[in-house]
């Protein structure tokens, strides 16, 4: 066997929400932690790599301004340029991405994540999800030639609630799901 086939598989998870603690932050790790679940049950060991991007506003904005790209947007894009796959979790603000999430992208160069497998996990703050907003949201991530898999994951304010009513295990069903689908894609882009 290989000494590549030895080597975890990275997992590099975007959070656009504005701190730890956060509705985004939770859904990216709920995302984070079944997707690791999947890649256990199938032999793997995933290694993951959070990526706040909240704390990289000011140095987005530099980059916008001047051009230059910091040490530590430097090393962000190199995290998510080298990983397996991607977890993109990102907050709905007028039924389209935050700020901070453009701008990062916007910073990637043109197919700089070809091939890249990603998971899109969306914190909507409305009850009811935009019906474009998933298009939106690949339409971006087809510009840098990633892959996103086929189920995205919308959390509502109903998936938040700690009520008997919750949406909670509509939820946890649609994680599981895309975590199974970008883990076999992990799997498959490794081979």
């Amino acid at each position: 066997m290989s000494a590549a086939a030895w080597r975890p598989v990275s997992l590099a998870v975007l959070c656009a929400g504005v701190g730890y603690g956060c509705s985004t932050r939770l859904l990216a790790d709920w995302v984070a932690e079944a997707v690791c679940r999947s890649l256990a049950a199938g032999g793997a060991r995933a290694e993951v790599e959070v990526l706040e991007l909240h704390r990289l506003a000011a140095d987005l904005a530099q980059f916008s301004a001047q051009g230059r790209a910091s040490l530590d947007l430097r090393e962000a894009i190199a995290a998510v340029v080298t990983a397996d796959g991607l977890v993109v979790a990102t907050p709905v603000l007028a039924a389209s991405p935050s700020k901070v999430f453009d701008s990062f992208f916007a910073v990637l160069g043109d197919k700089v994540l070809s091939g890249m497998p990603v998971l899109l996990a969306l914190n909507s703050g409305c009850h009811r999800r935009p019906p474009d907003l998933a298009q939106v949201m690949r339409t971006r991530l087809a510009g840098v030639h990633a892959e996103p898999v086929p189920t995205v994951v919308v959390a509502g304010p109903a998936d938040w609630q700690t009520t008997v009513g919750s949406d909670a295990g509509r939820l946890r069903a649609c994680i599981d799901r895309a975590a199974v689908e970008l883990a076999t894609a992990m799997r498959s882009r490794r081979q």
